[in-house]
């Protein structure tokens, strides 16, 4: 159901029937209060309270979480506002969209009679606990508030706050604290992924929308509500500003509409100078986060101002002594020293969970009373922003063209299922057209790049060009905040072709189009208690890995069943009576070899595989089983079982080789096994990866190697020193006794985006098969 549909649904707003309770009398304790956290029910518990007792405030579930919490979303706004809710969210329906209503006079009427929707987000990374308790605090002030600033607020915006964009990290990260407080594991991050399969890595989904979470807050809040203004409350590390807002570090994604951007740096610099006013210091600016993805951006493509704010972290609730001398540079700013983007600087000491939610709570009151006092600007720069998109912008193809035959059904069908999401309408032409020397036929898609979220379709359907950036001219590279490429077609494995020109064919209207069914043939477990094709194990860090836990969300996603085992599990060995095939996700060789640090973790926790681990996995191999290591641990399975290739890469300085995230070319071997099914030709996500010379032919297959040329390596993103990858091995079989260890420089399972090369690794867990 949208949130139109729950709010229609809900009973008539009330007068308040009883005082508002402050967040204190629902969590036991004020929040921000030192050592003190707590579970999500108890979060949701104090926003049910509040719509009980204020008629300024309506809180609705709009779906559950992968772990089956309620996400909840509160309106906050006047009592009159919320009655005529529904009619304020057909003003923005029509807002964002030019097509509906043409003649300016009458946009101009919406303006006038419309409220500036801002959407609030929070705590999407777990262990940033401020952003538990903010929205609380924020809550309640906007709730209980009489002055003329509150009351503009409520007449001029309607506030949709969503507490926190992953619920089960909050009751995951609490439930840890709360356990080892007072312990020596006091302050840690727990030894689990605080999302069930995407970690830190959950706010990355924001083009893919591969979660539950995403979806929910992508279908039911941008997509019904068009919000004008989005603020995603975050945390940074303890050694740097205080605080962060924007304007943003270049580059900036080119599909961005630069009325955007300006909003951004507006609002940005607003709530900075307003912050500095009230008596906040170390505030930053136009430093450290740069605005290139979707992934992390998808307001920027939906028509809205995007305002990150990242405030420094305490050791989770427990407080922190952070000496002025021991702050340190980071991109465009050192803390130590004022300069424009910094104007006031924190001269350190101690440093709360306290302060944490004391500068959030302000950055987002800053935000909000700019927002209510320039109300009509931020609803005309949205109208705005949509026709331009509508119009379309001078450079752009007019459209592209994805042909229905001959491509990967599913892959098609994930790229269909992501522009539904994104509200991009794709349409099937009606008649048979050339581009170029290519017939293309009835029932082709097209995406036609003249309607309002056509900045998303661009910005994932085109190849990216990262700027080479460096520290300073001739120097080592500029590290990117993120990964440099987005591409979907290179991604998935789908052929998109650009058109310059209109279409000489009709369209249809836009397309509905079924969410795939995804299954992998011959792993696939379709009855319950039926036993596997392949017996696998997905070894799962108590150093938590993101990367695992994406490869758990593709199996389980393919419906490929498997076992995570830990590192006790490894240690006690016999792995070859359990087991066919043990996948090893990307992981920094050391935190497999030695896990957690012993003298902070308690010991079920500590020490990592270990001698141990690493003979038992010899044994395995030994003994006929099959090893697959992913991207970085690959280096660590070369060293421990002492296999008969090197990787080139080891130790060559960012200077002389760099792939930040990147989508290189890969060229198969089209008669080896592991590339069965495949084109001559994929692409490999490259991320901080090996790259393989072989120095026993004899034991060793290269599946996939990058070309010999340089020039053809890179297909998206940005590379540098590509003649060092040039001709070497990126997937490679190594035999060892009776068993095989398979090495994957690259991330074929890439954040559950890389459907291209999803067979590879599903070839290889095939052929484990006994």
């Amino acid at each position: 159901m949208t949130s139109l549909a729950l709010l229609a649904a809900a009973p008539p707003l009330a007068a308040q029937r009883r005082p508002v309770p402050a967040p204190a009398s629902v969590l036991g304790f004020v929040p921000g209060t030192d050592r003190k956290l707590v579970e999500w029910e108890r979060i949701v518990a104090y926003f049910r309270s509040l719509d009980a007792a204020s008629d300024r405030v309506t809180v609705r579930e709009v779906g559950r979480t992968t772990n089956g919490a309620p996400l909840v979303v509160a309106f906050i706004s006047s009592p009159a506002n919320l009655a005529q809710l529904a009619a304020l969210g057909e003003i923005q329906r029509q807002l964002a969209d030019p097509r509906l209503v043409r003649d300016s006079a009458s946009a101009e009427r919406l303006v006038r009679r419309g409220k500036a929707f801002v959407l609030i987000t929070s705590s999407v990374h777990s262990t940033e606990v401020g952003g538990f308790f903010s929205p609380l605090e924020v809550a309640y002030r906007l709730a209980t508030g009489t002055s003329p600033e509150i009351r503009a607020i409520l007449d001029r915006t309607v506030i949709m706050l969503v507490p926190s964009l992953n619920p089960d990290g909050v009751s995951i990260v609490a439930r840890w604290y709360n356990q080892t407080l007072g312990t020596g594991a006091e302050g840690t991050d727990p030894p689990e992924l605080y999302n069930r399969y995407t970690g830190h890595d959950d706010n990355r989904d924001w083009y893919a929308f591969t979660q539950v979470e995403t979806r929910l807050v992508v279908d039911s809040l941008y997509d019904v509500w068009h919000p004008q203004v989005a603020l995603d409350l975050h945390q940074q590390g303890q050694y740097g500003s205080r605080m962060f807002v924007p304007p943003y570090l270049d580059p900036v994604e080119p599909n961005v509409d630069p009325l955007l951007l300006a909003g951004d740096n507006a609002l940005g610099l607003a709530i900075a100078w307003r912050m500095t006013a009230d008596g906040f210091t170390g505030v930053a600016v136009s430093s450290l986060y740069d605005a290139w993805t979707p992934a992390r951006a998808f307001p920027h493509y939906h028509g809205a101002v995007r305002i990150l704010t990242e405030t420094a972290s305490a050791n989770l609730a427990s407080p922190v002594t952070v000496p002025f001398d021991s702050l340190r540079p980071g991109a465009g700013l050192d803390p130590r020293a004022a300069a424009w983007n910094y104007v006031a600087p924190w001269t350190g000491g101690s440093w709360t969970i306290g302060d944490i939610v004391r500068y959030q709570t302000a950055g987002v009151m800053a935000l909000l009373d700019q927002v209510a006092t320039t109300r009509e600007l931020w609803l005309r720069d949205a109208r705005r922003v949509a026709e331009h998109a509508v119009r379309g912008w001078d450079g752009w193809p007019y459209a592209y063209v994805i042909p229905a035959a001959g491509q990967n059904p599913l892959a098609l069908g994930t790229l269909l299922e992501i522009f539904r999401h994104a509200q991009v309408e794709v349409r099937a032409a009606l008649g048979a057209f050339t581009i170029g020397r290519e017939r293309f036929y009835p029932g082709s898609y097209v995406v036609v790049l003249r309607q309002p979220y056509a900045a998303f379709a661009k910005a994932v359907l085109e190849r990216q060009t990262y700027p080479d950036l460096r520290e300073y001219p001739g120097g080592p590279p500029r590290r990117p905040y993120d990964v440099t490429a987005h591409t979907l077609p290179l991604l998935l494995g789908v052929r998109v072709v650009a058109l310059a020109d209109s279409l000489p064919v009709a369209l249809s209207a836009p397309l509905t189009t079924a969410p795939p069914v995804y299954r992998a043939a011959g792993l696939a477990n379709d009855i319950a208690n039926q036993r596997p094709a392949v017996r696998v194990a997905v070894y799962r860090s108590y150093a938590a890995s993101p990367d695992e836990g994406w490869t758990r969300w593709v199996l389980d996603t393919w419906k490929v069943p498997y076992q995570s085992v830990a590192d006790s599990t490894i240690r006690a060995g016999n792995l070859a009576a359990q087991f066919d095939a043990v996948i090893l996700p990307s992981q920094d060789p050391r935190a497999i070899l030695n896990g957690l640090p012993a003298e902070r973790y308690p010991a079920r926790f500590a020490g990592g595989l270990g001698p141990e681990g690493v003979r038992a996995l010899r044994n395995f191999v030994d003994a006929g089983g099959t090893l697959i290591a992913l991207n970085e641990t690959c280096d660590f399975a070369i060293g421990a079982l002492d296999l008969p290739v090197s990787d080139v890469l080891v130790d060559v300085p960012p200077r002389d080789f760099y792939g930040p995230g990147s989508i290189l070319r890969l060229q198969l071997d089209p008669d080896a096994p592991l590339a069965a099914g495949m084109p001559p030709q994929t692409i490999a996500w490259f991320e901080a990866g090996p790259a393989f010379e072989v120095r026993d032919p004899t034991r060793v297959r290269v599946v996939a190697r990058y070309p010999g040329d340089p020039g053809e390596i890179l297909l998206s993103g940005w590379l540098l020193g590509a003649s060092r990858l040039a001709g070497k091995a990126g997937l490679v079989e190594v035999r060892r006794g009776r068993g095989r260890v398979i090495l994957f420089g690259f991330q074929p399972q890439y954040r559950g985006q890389s459907l291209a090369t999803y067979p590879l690794l599903f070839n290889a867990i095939r052929s484990a098969q006994h």
